[in-house]
């Protein structure tokens, strides 16, 4: 009896009648197939869905999912709809065997777009736009009085000329950009892209205050040092100013957000983060400091990057 009850148990199997598993499923199994096994188009389809760090990732699944992963269509899917038109804004002259190194090269550089007042490249991550705006095309007060600051050139910059700071007891910095230039449904940061000469003085002990405003909307305001945490130089106070900056409240130096070195060898401060949901609105960012009457000197800035925020 149990010889017979097992092999009918085994007749079940084989009809699909197993516990469980109803005759659909069972020809639903029966006709799944190998993702090898998929057409090369439809696998771009697959991989145009994803990210361009899941296309490099994919493509070590097969030569089917290689193919597919170096095709125009699923590296034109990660390039922004308006990059030709960015693109000819440029003064470089860039031709490319395929979109797949158009994204390497956008993503690992950036090309001045603007008459050289911008910069644009690609997050290697997402393929969002990002931008930064040169210092010439910032608002800087006092910026075009010598006495306080001059444009130079600078052998690490992307742009021509950056903005350097001789002296001002007034410091404040804006710029803009209009968010239909950016990437749509897209978590953005702004920071301060800069460097402090040697014998820079005024900004490690004293805080700036920075803003970030999308429209009509104040999105964060905060105060933050500019000196970065690091034993470069010490604490450099300097004598002109029309009050003691003992006055400063200096317990809350330590809790406040201090710039980090980028890997291009510039310092950045974030400066506030926003949500670009349809690309109506300006985005308008500053940096102050108008209130202790401490002299400042020394610093140079590059610009304001504008890029896609990532976590």
């Amino acid at each position: 009896m149990e010889n017979s009850s097992t092999e009918k148990d085994h007749r079940k199997e084989n009809n699909g009648e197993e516990i469980g598993v109803d005759k659909d499923e069972k020809l639903q199994v029966g006709a799944a197939v190998s993702l090898n096994e998929l057409p090369e188009g439809c696998i771009a389809k697959i991989l145009s869905a994803t990210t361009p760090v899941d296309a490099c990732r994919l493509s070590c699944l097969s030569t089917a999912f290689r193919s597919a992963a170096s095709s125009d269509s699923v590296w034109g899917s990660f390039l922004p709809s308006d990059y030709l038109t960015i693109l000819s804004d440029s003064s470089s002259s860039l031709a490319f065997s395929s979109k797949k190194d158009m994204f390497f090269y956008l993503s690992h550089n950036h090309v001045l777009t603007d008459q050289g007042k911008k910069s644009f490249s690609l997050d290697k991550w997402s393929g969002k736009k990002s931008f930064m705006i040169a210092s010439r095309d910032l608002v800087i007060i006092w910026g075009d009085t010598p006495a306080y600051w001059v444009w130079v050139s600078h052998p690490e910059s992307r742009f021509k000329e950056v903005a350097k700071l001789n002296h001002v007891w007034w410091l404040e910095i804006r710029g803009n950009i209009g968010t239909s230039k950016l990437s749509l449904d897209t978590n953005y940061a702004a920071y301060l892209v800069f460097k402090l000469q040697e014998k820079a003085y005024g900004f490690d002990y004293l805080p700036v205050e920075v803003s970030l405003t999308l429209g009509a909307d104040k999105i964060c305001t905060k105060s933050v040092l500019l000196e970065p945490l690091t034993e470069r130089r010490p604490h450099q106070r300097h004598p002109w100013h029309w009050y003691q900056p003992d006055r400063i409240d200096h317990s809350i130096i330590p809790s406040l957000e201090r710039s980090k070195v980028r890997a291009d060898g510039w310092f950045e401060i974030e400066l506030g983060n926003f949500f670009n949901r349809d690309g109506e609105d300006e985005v308008e960012m500053s940096v102050m400091e108008v209130k202790a009457g401490i002299a400042k000197g020394g610093l140079v800035v590059e610009g304001i990057e504008i890029r896609p925020k990532r976590g």
